[in-house]
């Protein structure tokens, strides 16, 4: 059983950094990617970044420039680096990683993926 787990979250100032990771405290898989998304209150989970394992990186758009994803395939791991944070950065980020085994899937959509985190907060004050 995969069991995603997401740390590094907290409160930071505008303009700072935070670094999240997210490891699998379960039973190892291999992943076709791995991805974070993020929701605010009040709106729908929107993604974020994700990386595929032959390098390919992708971001959104109000990320792109300022945030970086990096990780590790055979320990199941992904990390967020995030710069220049914005209070409309705030939200909770969830990990999530798509297991192979059960088909193809788009690294942007929700439904790409197979295992999520429980989530970290981040919140980032004016």
């Amino acid at each position: 059983q995969v069991q995603l787990v997401e740390s590094g979250g907290g409160l930071v100032q505008a303009g700072g950094s935070l670094r999240l990771s997210c490891a699998d405290s379960g039973r190892p898989v291999s992943s076709s990617y791995m991805g974070w998304f993020r929701q605010a209150p009040g709106k729908e989970r929107e993604f974020v970044a994700a990386i595929r394992w032959s390098g390919a990186t992708y971001y959104s758009d109000s990320v792109k420039g300022r945030f970086a994803i990096s990780g590790d395939n055979v320990k199941m791991t992904v990390y967020l680096q995030m710069n220049t944070l914005k209070p409309e950065d705030t939200a909770v980020y969830y990990c999530a990683a798509k297991d192979p085994r059960m088909g193809v899937g788009v690294p942007s959509r929700l439904y790409g993926y197979d295992y999520w985190g429980q989530g970290t907060q981040v919140t980032v004050s004016s």
